[in-house]
């Protein structure tokens, strides 16, 4: 079974994803309808079944996200770790993770046939820390952010236990190669092809000229502490996605994670004519 899974606000009236549902059905592919960011008051088209990405994830043999990055990003969560292969057309603005435009829909069908190239995406997987306790978990595709309300923080960066930094900020991003063009390269992050396998470290608005962006190796185990705290208050992100409030003290584990994110990659434009959008 193949999830057609677009952002309604990006497809209105899902226009997009029922040309999408009627080529594949024509070709002889089971498909189902599993919208992303949905509101109370989104309807979907009469006689259209909606069902949710959890519900079908057994039965799934790819995903195809009609949206943009975000959209993505948020399949990608509710996969919950099942490396399906994605196929993203871009419905957005700069669509760096999606491999196919609006236009070129009737490929469809050709695109999901076995043997098309597969970029393997790498995660990041972060444990938070409070009082020596694991309270949170979470793997992320583009970014760990550590980021105050509108107030300087001061993170500490550990790489295999040996201080990388220590600053007074707005935070810090730990990126993946692939979020390497999203907030990390905002903040002054160094940019890197989505295939490499490497850990970014970003500071966000330093009060420093010695905190500097890095890239690690993907062996290095990263520990982030969040200090000085008292009256202020900072939160962790992770892809965009507000996970916890943290308090002074709180420890962030970060690794390499082991699994990765699938993604069809048809080679029609590289990387390079990607990233040319962006000047």
């Amino acid at each position: 079974m193949i999830a057609l899974c677009p952002n309604p606000f990006r497809d209105a009236g899902l226009v997009r994803t029922l040309e999408c549902r009627s080529l594949l059905s024509a070709a002889g592919f089971e498909t189902c309808v599993c919208p992303v960011f949905t509101g109370a008051d989104w309807q979907p088209p009469e006689n259209m079944e909606i069902r949710t990405i959890r519900e079908v994830l057994p039965r799934l043999s790819h995903a195809v996200v009609l949206g943009g990055d975000g959209t993505i990003l948020a399949v990608v969560r509710e996969l919950d770790g099942a490396e399906i292969p994605i196929l993203g057309v871009n419905l957005g603005t700069k669509g760096f993770m999606t491999s196919m435009e609006p236009e070129e829909l009737s490929g469809i069908v050709q695109a999901l046939q076995p043997g098309v190239p597969v970029s393997e995406r790498m995660m990041l997987e972060v444990s938070l820390l409070r009082g020596g306790e694991v309270i949170l978990h979470d793997c992320a595709l583009n970014d760990v952010v550590v980021h105050g309300y509108g107030e300087c923080i001061q993170p500490t960066a550990w790489a295999d236990g040996k201080e990388m930094f220590s600053f007074s900020g707005d935070g810090l991003i730990v990126a993946t190669p692939t979020g390497s063009t999203g907030y990390s390269m905002s903040a002054g992050g160094p940019i890197a092809e989505p295939d490499a396998r490497a850990i970014l470290l970003t500071p966000i608005c330093a009060h420093t000229l010695s905190a500097k962006p890095y890239v690690l190796s993907p062996k290095r185990d990263v520990r982030v502490l969040t200090e000085k705290l008292t009256g202020r208050r900072a939160y962790l992100a992770v892809d965009g996605y507000q996970v916890a409030d943290l308090e002074s003290g709180d420890l962030l584990e970060i690794r390499c994670a082991d699994r990765c994110v699938p993604m069809i990659d048809l080679c029609k434009r590289s990387f390079f004519e990607q990233l040319a959008k962006l000047m």
